[in-house]
């Protein structure tokens, strides 16, 4: 029961940091200093990438109707615009899709540490408040997903590479790339969420088929639970994100990032001086 009221906790993190732009990784690091699993780190490994899975079925069903080119009621048009989208996110997701299998392994190994997934929550913290002043009056050229062109898209699917660096998020990354590059706030959050469901889907069926699929009863029980919880508040998440960006820029979640970055960086201190 222990366990599944970690995998409980988990879930919540994920469902949250998933999709603000604040790092999931950074989070869950300091969460998994203080909420020990009595499971294997082969698992907890699988589980941290594969607990996403979750997360991408709440972007499905709340865009069902937005990337659904099948259905009956919408007119020839609205269905080519339907797979224009799609079109934009296969090609979005190719650079990182490539360097996540040739090196993501490497990326975990090398710098999967306190001290650069916290320097990355500082760096682009920073960065999401001096993007959002220099743009401050500039209007964006790209408020819809017929004017986002398919270069554009490809140069957001670039950025997105920076992503396999821990710390840095995701959603933040491809969201700040994509206003850099002349998008609305609300195009940059949806098109990031769009992406992240080709991407999220093969870096959890990579971690899957690693890790094997011969799971104890535990460890089952802890991944679905994870799993549903990761459902349940990616949703809640998700529209609080985009409900937020109507009115607000993202300068407060820069200002987080940069005080959780020094918070993982002043623990990571502590902890050293006190185990020396």
């Amino acid at each position: 029961m222990l366990e599944i009221l970690k995998a409980i906790l988990l879930g919540i993190i994920e469902g949250i940091t998933e999709w603000l732009p604040i790092s999931s990784t950074g989070h869950m690091i300091l969460v998994e200093e203080f909420v020990k699993f009595d499971l294997s780190a082969e698992f907890m490994e699988m589980f941290r990438v594969v607990i996403q899975l979750g997360a991408i079925l709440a972007v499905v069903i709340l865009y069902f109707n937005k990337l659904n080119p099948l259905s009956s009621k919408k007119s020839k048009q609205e269905k080519q615009d339907t797979m224009s989208i799609w079109y934009k996110v296969v090609i979005g997701v190719i650079p990182a899709g490539v360097m996540g299998v040739l090196f993501d392994d490497w990326f975990d190994e090398n710098f999967y540490n306190y001290i650069m997934v916290a320097v990355m929550l500082i760096v682009y913290g920073v960065l999401f408040i001096m993007i959002e002043n220099r743009n401050k009056d500039k209007e964006p050229k790209i408020n819809s997903f017929n004017k986002l062109s398919y270069k554009i898209a490809l140069l957001i699917g670039v950025i997105q590479v920076l992503s396999l660096m821990p710390g840095t998020s995701r959603s933040g990354v491809t969201i700040l790339g994509a206003i850099l590059l002349g998008t609305s706030r609300h195009i940059a959050a949806e098109y990031s969420f769009f992406l992240s469901v080709p991407v999220m889907f093969g870096a959890s069926a990579l971690k899957l088929v690693k890790f094997g699929f011969d799971f104890t009863g535990m460890e089952l029980a802890v991944l679905l639970t994870g799993m549903t919880v990761s459902f349940a508040v990616s949703v809640a998440a998700i529209k609080f994100l985009i409900s937020y960006i109507k009115r607000n820029d993202f300068k407060a979640f820069g200002w987080y990032r940069i005080v959780l970055g020094i918070l993982v960086l002043g623990y990571y201190i502590m902890h050293s001086i006190l185990s020396s």
